[in-house]
């Protein structure tokens, strides 16, 4: 972020506070969609990783590496680099996510959720990335 003593022209300044509130509102969005689809409706993930034949270790694992990079896009908000850590590590488990329904030949709109978690996530790290290098 620029500090207030920085010299930089002010439609740099306002672009930066645009894409810091827009990475903000996407983590936010992220991390809460995580949060809902592996607690409050975590009896279809069990079904699905059951219809799947996927292990139960496998799911608990993919269920504490999505929570864990969940947490790190919220403390993401205030430190930039867990938000990127965050979203390369969801966007790699939504990676799988659309890889296996591919591989079970699923419809299109049941990849729909994977897939847009995918972009988001990828979107979050890059911005953030761009935000702190530059």
């Amino acid at each position: 972020m620029l500090s207030d003593g920085d010299s930089a022209h002010p439609r740099t300044r306002v672009y930066h506070a645009g894409m810091h509130s827009l990475t903000i509102a996407l983590q936010a969005l992220v991390a809460t969609s995580i949060f809902f689809v592996w607690v409050v409706r975590y009896a279809n993930i069990v079904d699905e990783f059951r219809q799947y034949d996927l292990p139960n270790w496998l799911r608990d694992l993919v269920g504490i590496l999505k929570m864990t990079f969940a947490l790190f896009l919220l403390i993401g908000i205030e430190r930039g680099w867990f938000a990127v850590l965050g979203g390369i590590g969801i966007a790699v488990l939504m990676g799988g996510a659309v890889f296996t329904h591919l591989r079970v030949k699923n419809p299109v709109f049941k990849m729909l959720p994977s897939s847009t978690l995918l972009t988001l996530s990828a979107l979050i790290a890059w911005l953030n990335y761009r935000m702190l290098a530059g």
